[in-house]
């Protein structure tokens, strides 16, 4: 399946389970006013691009360089994160992303025939620090976990809707799926790892920061690249170089405690 379809159905669905769960709890409303919909819908769309950046770089290139490229979070979100809640930039988490940044430029000088699958993919990172951030002003002035996912679903599904006819016009008529066990996997992407994972991200942002959480992540590479060596022989086609690079982006998650612990005493 292209990208734009794969993520069409996966935001579609996500939207119809986030919603039938608002509706199952009773307690909760869908209709936020206006002003706070169109918020989320604008925080949905963009994280339908980062979607479809994240598996377009999958395609273009393979699952270990597109899991790389994301672990720039930390970097991005060092800036990001500052500017849009308008805090005062902290040394430390430069420091840290700088060695993420030195990581990726070490991939990326031994994986150069991947250069635009890492380009599309930290292009992803980027949208995603971006929406993180937005997401957490969101939730922390009260807004209901679940709620967000639904309404951010419908604006990332209308996102890769219109990037169909585009990237990929033979998939746009029926959005079809031609081997019917995709459906399965479609549905664990679906309600897994968007409904409950994006509901579970959500509140985790009411209590630690933007850039805290994209640091964790940073361990995705870890084990993504692993799973990807085991189901698809990615490691035979990477470089001893790549690893490396990716040792230094998990260094700047065990730097992290460390350091924000010794500049944090008074």
């Amino acid at each position: 399946m292209s990208a734009p379809v794969l993520v069409t159905w996966r935001c579609l669905l996500a939207a119809f389970g986030a919603f039938l769960w608002v509706v199952m709890m009773r307690d909760r409303k869908i209709w936020l006013g206006g002003k706070r919909v169109a918020k989320l819908l604008g925080v949905g769309a963009i994280i339908g691009l980062h979607w479809l950046c994240l598996f377009g770089a999958v395609k273009i290139a393979n699952v270990s360089i597109a899991l790389a490229g994301l672990a720039t979070l930390s970097l991005f979100t060092a800036f990001t994160e500052p500017l849009l809640t308008r805090r005062r930039i902290k040394p430390f988490e430069v420091f840290l992303g700088l060695i993420v940044l030195a990581g990726i430029c070490l991939i990326a000088g031994v994986e150069t025939a991947h250069a635009l699958g890492l380009g599309v993919a930290l292009l992803s990172a980027f949208l995603a620090a971006v929406f993180l951030v937005l997401n957490r002003t969101i939730v922390i002035n009260g807004g209901d976990p679940m709620v967000m996912v639904g309404w951010e679903m419908v604006a990332s599904t209308l996102v890769c809707f219109l990037a169909v006819p585009i990237f990929d016009p033979a998939g746009f008529p029926a959005l079809a799926v031609s081997d019917p066990l995709n459906w399965l996997w479609i549905a664990i992407l679906a309600f897994g790892c968007t409904v409950f994972a994006q509901a579970l991200t959500n509140r985790l942002l009411r209590t630690i920061s933007a850039y805290d959480f994209n640091l964790a992540a940073n361990f995705e590479p870890v084990y993504g690249i692993i799973a990807a060596a085991i189901v698809f022989g990615e490691h035979a086609n990477l470089k001893p170089a790549f690893y490396l690079g990716t040792s230094a982006i998990v260094l700047a998650n065990f730097l992290h405690p460390l350091l924000r612990k010794r500049f944090s005493q008074p």
